[in-house]
């Protein structure tokens, strides 16, 4: 699916050698994702947020994203999810506005959290991606996060991975302390004439925060078309799992998605069972990689 009358551009392979100054004004390395995205990921390790009594741990939900995609017509797009305080948040938009970064969406993740914390969806497209980085690395000077560490250990986790595994159908990963597992819509999903590649900006993603004796807090992202979302919802309400948001990341994709937040603090294979219903009713598929939160 496009838009009537527009030819779509696809994007092209590409590899980390190509986007080193990227890299350098971003003022950190990222990583390649299914050949074609070039990933930098922002932990807000810098806030200590907690939700419905949960100390929230930086991936689960205080995870900013930026993605990087060359196109066949020579031009590049960048797409983000940030995490902004409500104190940052509209000098870090006026910053990204005189870059000529478009916000596409302003919302929370999160049920009564404490400090008061914000997603913005981004979306840059033009000729040069390092003009796009430096207006990207225009508004993270203007937030407090952190720069990056050092790569941390990998521990197992207190949860029954390989129960919510089996109860999803799919693998999940280990990282930073928290289990996740990600499916992505089937269609192939435009923005304007740019295809995106698969996943990008069309993930759900389950993320499992363990809080002892097989329980996890649950937050995430779910991707759905609007005759998916009220079958989806339903099944999420029964399971149980708290509706937070219900909104769109993009302002002219195509089929339109809609995206709900949600968050629960259960038996994290109990969770998945609901998870994987809601998954049933929704035309996703288990991704050939990982993709980030969004």
């Amino acid at each position: 699916m496009g838009s009537p009358g527009r030819q779509r551009v696809e994007p092209v392979p590409t590899t980390e050698a190509d986007w080193v100054g990227v890299a350098r004004a971003l003022g950190r390395g990222g990583n390649m994702l299914r050949r074609t995205m070039y990933h930098t990921g922002f932990p807000r390790r810098d806030l200590s947020v907690i939700s419905d009594g949960v100390i929230v741990q930086p991936g689960l939900a205080l995870g900013t994203h930026v993605s990087f995609v060359r196109y066949a017509d020579g031009s590049a797009m960048a797409m983000g999810d940030v995490v902004v305080t409500e104190g940052e948040m509209q000098r870090v938009i006026d910053a990204w506005q005189g870059h000529g970064i478009a916000l596409t969406a302003l919302h929370k993740h999160l049920l009564a959290q404490h400090p008061d914390i914000w997603w913005a969806h981004l979306h840059g497209h033009g000729r040069d991606a390092e003009a796009l980085a430096r207006g990207l690395r225009a508004g993270f000077d203007r937030t407090g996060t952190p720069p990056p560490a050092p790569p941390g250990l990998s521990f197992p986790i207190d949860l029954d991975t390989a129960g919510i595994e089996a109860a999803l159908g799919t693998r999940g990963t280990v990282e930073d302390g928290l289990f996740t597992c990600l499916f992505v819509r089937r269609e192939t999903v435009t923005s304007g004439s740019l295809v995106l590649p698969t996943g990008v900006g069309s993930t759900c993603a389950f993320l499992f925060q363990p809080v002892g004796g097989g329980r996890a807090a649950l937050a995430g992202d779910f991707a759905m078309t609007a005759d998916e979302v009220q079958s989806v919802l339903k099944v999420l309400r029964r399971g149980g799992i708290r509706l937070v948001e219900l909104h769109n990341h993009h302002l002219d994709e195509s089929p339109r998605l809609f995206f709900a937040h949600f968050w629960a603090v259960e038996d994290a294979v109990v969770l998945a069972r609901t998870l994987r219903r809601a998954v049933d009713a929704a035309n996703v598929e288990v991704p050939q990689g990982t993709v980030p939160a969004g």
